[in-house]
């Protein structure tokens, strides 16, 4: 089945949110549950995970944007935001430390979700055939 721009959007847009989630919330919810369970978890393996999911979807979402409205704007946020993302990932606490990780990982993936959200609205304001 062929994805659709909308369908893209939206995807794009709820794996930004759940890595803003993982990013924030997951680190202060297993440390709450340390003392009652014992876990084996691998943050990186999640991050890459994410993104392995995350940057196809956005690429295509974007791209297609392009294609169907003309409007790069978007695609240069959502860029933006990607590589933000793969920053963070890759070279974060290692140059940063670890709150600016979870700052330029929220800041990446609040460009990305916004692009989409752009993308999304263009697309409705407009009401093309080739969103739908």
């Amino acid at each position: 089945m062929r994805l659709t721009q909308e369908y893209s959007d939206k995807t794009a847009i709820s794996l930004s949110a759940l890595c803003l989630v993982h990013c924030l919330l997951v680190p202060s919810f297993l440390v709450f549950l340390s003392g009652y369970i014992s876990l084996s978890y691998n943050n990186e393996l999640i991050h890459y995970a994410i993104l392995f999911i995350a940057i196809p979807v956005s690429f295509y979402a974007l791209f297609t944007g392009v294609k169907n409205h003309k409007s790069f704007i978007y695609l240069y946020v959502g860029l933006s935001g990607i590589l933000a993302l793969l920053l963070a990932v890759t070279l974060g606490a290692q140059i940063w430390g670890e709150a600016g990780e979870k700052i330029l990982t929220t800041i990446g993936a609040l460009l990305v979700a916004f692009s989409h959200f752009k993308n999304y609205r263009l697309c409705r304001e407009i009401e093309c055939d080739d969103c739908h």
